[in-house]
C-alpha cells in the first residue's frame, strides 16, 4: 500500500507539472502618470513637421534602402523560417521510401540447403513512411510560439532601425543645413574683413594709422579664412554620412550629391510642440515590445525544456509493396503494411534535463532584466529629451537677443572710431562678438531642431503601431 501511494503521488505531481505554465506577461513596474492625451504631432511622420520636402525625401529614400535596414529585414525573415521549422514538428511526417537488395546466404552449415532453394535472393520494397510523435504535455506548441513571439521582436527591432535611421538621417541633414547658413554667414564675414583689410592697408600707407591696425586687420581675416575651412570639412562629413545612411553605392558615398532645401525656408524657425508626458508611451516605443515578445518568448521555452521530464509516445506507420522479384512489386499479394506506438522516458538523463530547464529560466530572468532596464531606458530619453528641447529653445531666444544687441554694438563702435573716440580695436572686438554671437545662434537654431528630433524618437515616432498591426493579421 505504501509503495502504490508512492507511486499514486509521484505521477499527481507529474500530472500537476505537466499543466505549470511560465508566465509571459510582463512584470509590473512603477510607471509616471501621463500628462498629455495625444501628442501634438504624428509621430508616425514626424520629419513632415519641418515642412521641408527635400528632407522628407531623404528620409523615404533611406527607409527604403538602408542598409541596416535591409540587415533588419534579413533578420526578419530568417526568424520566420525559424517558425516554419518550429511548426514541422506539430504535424506527421510522411516519407516515400524505395529500395532494393540483393543477397546471398552461406551453403555451408551444419544444415546445407536443399537444391530447390537459391542462395541468392533479392527484395524490392516501396511504400510510404509515417511518424508522428504526439505532444502530449505542450513542448511542441510552446517551442511553435516561442519561435513566433522571436518573430515578432525580430519585427519590433526592425521598426526600432527604422525609427532610429529617420532620426539619424533627420539630425544629420539638418546640421549640414546649419553648417549651409554658417558657411554663407563665414563668406560675408570673409568679404567684410577684405574690405576692412584694404581699407587699414589704405589709411597705413596714408599715415593715418600704425601697423597693428593693419596686422588685427589681416589677423581677423585669417581667423576667418580658418574657420571657413573647418566648417566646409563639416559639410563633406555631413554630407557622406547621409549618402551612406541613404543607402546609395559606393561611388555615390565617395562623390556625394545631397540637396539642400531653399536657404530662405527659415533655418531659424522650430515647430512647437506642447510639453508633457503623452499616454500609451510603452506601446509606442519599439524597443520595448521588442523586449516584451523576447520574455514571452523565452517563458515558453521554459516550458518547452520542463516538458522533456514527461515520457514522449511516437506513433509510426507504413503502407506499401514489397516483393522479391521487380514485376511482383505493385500486385496485390505484395502489399504490406505496419502501425507501431512506442514510449519514451528519460530516466538516467534528468540532470540534463535539470541544467536546460535551469538555463532557461535564467535567460527568462535576465529578459526580465532587460525588460526593465529598457522601459527605464525610454522614461528618461523621454525626459531628457522634454528638458533638453524646452532649454534649447530658451537658449535659442537668448542667441537671438544677443545677436540683435551686438548688432547695435558694432554700429556705435563703428560710429565711435570714425569719429575718433576709439581705436579700431573695439570695432574688431565688436566684429568679432558679432559673429560668435551669428554663429551661436545658427547652433542654437540647430540644436532646437535636433531636439525635437529627439524628442519624437523618445516618444516612439518614426513608425506606425497601427499598420505594423494590421500587417500581423
Amino acid at each position: 500500500m505504501t509503495a502504490k501511494r508512492t507511486l499514486a503521488a509521484a505521477l499527481a505531481a507529474l500530472a500537476l507539472a505537466a499543466c505549470q505554465t511560465t508566465p509571459t506577461a510582463p512584470p509590473a513596474l512603477d510607471l509616471p502618470q501621463p500628462t498629455l492625451a495625444q501628442p501634438a504631432v504624428d509621430l508616425d511622420r514626424w520629419w513632415t513637421a519641418f515642412g521641408d520636402p527635400v528632407l522628407d525625401t531623404l528620409v523615404e529614400e533611406a527607409l527604403a534602402h538602408n542598409l541596416d535596414l535591409a540587415a533588419a529585414v534579413a533578420r526578419v525573415e530568417l526568424a520566420r523560417s525559424s517558425v516554419l521549422l518550429a511548426q514541422s514538428d506539430l504535424y506527421p511526417t510522411v516519407n516515400l521510401q524505395a529500395g532494393a537488395s540483393r543477397s546471398r546466404i552461406s551453403t555451408v552449415g551444419s544444415q546445407p540447403l536443399p537444391r530447390d532453394v537459391d542462395p541468392l535472393s533479392s527484395t524490392f520494397r516501396v511504400g510510404l513512411a509515417a511518424g508522428y510523435e504526439l505532444d502530449l504535455w505542450g513542448k511542441y506548441r510552446a517551442s511553435t510560439e516561442a519561435a513566433r513571439r522571436t518573430l515578432l521582436a525580430t519585427e519590433y527591432a526592425r521598426e526600432t532601425v527604422r525609427a532610429t535611421i529617420a532620426a539619424e538621417v533627420a539630425q544629420t541633414y539638418l546640421s549640414l543645413l546649419a553648417a549651409d547658413a554658417e558657411l554663407a554667414l563665414l563668406r560675408d564675414t570673409l568679404r567684410s574683413r577684405e574690405e576692412s583689410v584694404a581699407l587699414q592697408r589704405d589709411r597705413f600707407d596714408a599715415g593715418i594709422v600704425g601697423a597693428l591696425d593693419l596686422r588685427q586687420a589681416e589677423a581677423e581675416r585669417a581667423s576667418v579664412v580658418a574657420n571657413i575651412a573647418t566648417v566646409e570639412r563639416a559639410i563633406g562629413l555631413y554630407e557622406t554620412a547621409i549618402a551612406a545612411l541613404a543607402g546609395r553605392s559606393p561611388r555615390e558615398v565617395f562623390v556625394p550629391a545631397v540637396a539642400r532645401a531653399p536657404s530662405d525656408r527659415g533655418l531659424l524657425a522650430v515647430p512647437a510642440i506642447p510639453e508633457g508626458l503623452p499616454s500609451g508611451l510603452l506601446e509606442r516605443r519599439p524597443d520595448v515590445r521588442r523586449v516584451e515578445a523576447e520574455l514571452a518568448a523565452a517563458s515558453l521555452r521554459v516550458d518547452a525544456a520542463r516538458a522533456d521530464y514527461f515520457p514522449s509516445v511516437s506513433l509510426t506507420g507504413f503502407l506499401g509493396s514489397e516483393s522479391a522479384a521487380l514485376r511482383n512489386l505493385f500486385s496485390g499479394p505484395a502489399f504490406v503494411w505496419s502501425l507501431g506506438a512506442g514510449l519514451l522516458q528519460p530516466l538516467i538523463g534528468l540532470k540534463a534535463i535539470e541544467a536546460n530547464v535551469a538555463a532557461q529560466q535564467a535567460r527568462r530572468e535576465e529578459t526580465i532584466v532587460a525588460y526593465r532596464q529598457t522601459v527605464q531606458q525610454a522614461f528618461r530619453e523621454t525626459h531628457d529629451a522634454l528638458v533638453v528641447n524646452r532649454k534649447a529653445r530658451e537658449a535659442l531666444a537668448a542667441q537671438a537677443q544677443r545677436r540683435a544687441a551686438l548688432e547695435q554694438a558694432l554700429d556705435l563702435a563703428d560710429l565711435r572710431y570714425r569719429a575718433g573716440y576709439s581705436g579700431y580695436l573695439e570695432v574688431l572686438d565688436a566684429q568679432r562678438e558679432l559673429l560668435q554671437a551669428q554663429t551661436l545662434e545658427i547652433a542654437a537654431a540647430r540644436d532646437a531642431r535636433n531636439a525635437l528630433v529627439d524628442l519624437a524618437r523618445a516618444l516612439g515616432g518614426g513608425w506606425s503601431p497601427e499598420a505594423f498591426a494590421a500587417a500581423q493579421r
